[in-house]
């Protein structure tokens, strides 16, 4: 699955412009979000209308109201899919999420080109997501330092325990992100961050990504040592986004900042 989509993403990059956006938009750090979060563990609440596994989750999603609700519920920042072929997102999401909540917003997608991150730049973001199964250890360091330079911190998603040690052999990341779905069949099971938790350094902020649907789930990836969570199908099915953030921090108090 993940070598369909990154060829499709190669068609599409091979066609690309970046689109004129004169708006200059804030800058927020999404490092510095995940270190304050508001509740016991940081949240990057996810906007996700599909996927190549669930097939369509919730395609009547009004981006701008989600989002809203979100950082009311307490999110940290927010996590925008903007591809389209797969997950039926697009750039526009992000960037009217962007210009209606004041967290940071992480841009989902799989970057594969350079243009990429300046288009992201272009539109709003405040973090990139860099696939190391997708780019390999040494261009994810190179992509990473261009997007530093570029004003964009990195969600850094790995999914093994070797992909880890290769990237380590190039630099730490600030955040590191693992992702419990299999890129090959797209299961999800929380030994992922299980297999891969004693090995994260100290300094990195460790996020478990996928397959986080209850409260229970957020404990156990606490327990493994994770500093934050990204959610997206359990809140997108809720009956409402408060609601579902409710269900996974249910008992906590959020702090206020």
């Amino acid at each position: 699955m993940l070598n369909k989509i990154l060829l499709q993403k190669q068609r599409e990059v091979n066609n690309f412009t970046i689109p004129n956006v004169k708006r200059k938009h804030e800058n927020r750090s999404f490092v510095n979000a995940l270190k304050n979060p508001n509740h016991s563990v940081a949240l990057i609440a996810e906007i996700k209308r599909a996927s190549p596994s669930k097939g369509i989750i919730n395609d009547s999603v009004d981006p701008v109201n989600v989002a809203k609700a979100y950082e009311n519920a307490g999110a940290d920042a927010i996590s925008v899919l903007t591809d389209t072929t797969f997950f039926k997102g697009t750039i526009d999401d992000l960037m009217v999420v962007k210009e209606n909540v004041n967290l940071p917003i992480l841009r989902k997608d799989f970057i594969i080109d350079k243009k990429q991150i300046d288009e992201s730049k272009v539109i709003g973001a405040d973090a990139i997501l860099l696939i190391v199964k997708a780019l390999g250890a040494e261009k994810t360091y190179e992509f990473y330092m261009y997007a530093i330079d570029m004003g964009l911190d990195c969600l850094v998603e790995i999914h093994e325990a070797i992909e880890l040690f290769q990237v380590l052999e190039f630099f730490t990341p600030a955040v590191i992100g693992v992702n419990n779905r299999n890129l090959a069949n797209f299961n999800t099971t929380l030994q992922m961050t299980e297999s891969v938790a004693n090995f994260i350094p100290k300094e990195s902020i460790f996020i478990s990504e996928s397959g986080i649907h209850s409260r229970e789930d957020i404990d156990t990836v606490k327990q493994l040592g994770a500093h934050g969570v990204l959610v997206g199908e359990a809140l997108m099915k809720a009956s409402t986004p408060e609601a579902g953030i409710k269900q996974l921090f249910s008992s906590e108090r959020m702090n206020l900042k």
